[in-house]
């Protein structure tokens, strides 16, 4: 699971504005018409950012095994057909080509989290849309980023102690009811002690948080991501 590091590098030092501004650029580039030569660009970018945060590749392909398996059953489904030829590569290709973008966005936010502090992004975001809404989001992002790694640890323990009594023998959907209901009472349990640990520690909607400031590396990723973004209207 991926996770705050701390470090040096120069995404590390980067604003989390600019580093949010970039994922958008970026992505809008990468929903642009699929080309190679597009392609073949945004994997280069992403690379790149994975390198910059000192994040090495195989820890992000291991993050988003589960995510890179599901785009891969794309192409597999549109090579799929209910009569003869039965496999059609046409289709596969142009399929392929849509998955493949999601990749490079995939390795882009791993760089992200990977060097931005939780309240470093609820900071971005609620300096970035004023009043209660902006206060909202970024209490709920820095809410997500914090719980979705405690869950997900809940989740192996669950399974690990259901196969340890003998879940293995029994059906899927029996295994799947279980884990499903142990889960949930888990999480409601997390929220209400989350509820509570709030209160006690008088929670506040706008607290003191990390000052942001653009130094001139922002000003220059900036620069790039406008002219990222912009790629959209260029044929390639």
């Amino acid at each position: 699971m991926l996770t705050y590091t701390p470090g040096s590098t120069v995404v590390h030092r980067l604003d989390p504005r600019t580093k949010l501004c970039f994922q958008f650029g970026f992505a809008v580039a990468a929903f642009a018409t699929p080309t190679v030569l597009r392609l073949a660009g945004l994997f280069v970018v992403g690379i790149a950012s994975l390198s910059l945060s000192g994040l090495a590749i195989r820890e992000a392909l291991r993050a988003y095994w589960f995510v890179l398996l599901v785009l891969l059953l794309g192409p597999l489904i549109a090579a799929i057909t209910l009569g003869s030829p039965w496999l059609r590569l046409d289709p596969a290709i142009e399929s392929l080509r849509s998955v493949a973008r999601i990749v490079p966005i995939l390795f882009v936010s791993a760089a992200y989290i990977h060097a931005t502090p939780v309240r470093d992004t609820r900071a971005a975001i609620q300096q970035t849309i004023p009043g209660r809404p902006g206060q909202l989001l970024g209490v709920g992002v820095a809410l997500t980023f914090r719980y979705i790694p405690v869950l997900r640890d809940d989740l192996r323990q669950i399974r690990d102690a259901v196969s340890a009594r003998g879940g293995d023998t029994r059906s899927m959907q029996d295994r799947t009811g279980r884990i499903a209901t142990l889960i949930l009472a888990r999480a409601l349990s997390h929220s209400d002690r989350l509820s509570v640990a709030l209160q006690t520690r008088c929670f506040a909607w706008n607290p003191t948080l990390p000052r942001l400031e653009f130094a001139r590396r922002d000003y220059l990723v900036l620069g790039a991501t406008v002219l990222l973004a912009a790629t959209v209207f260029v044929p390639l």
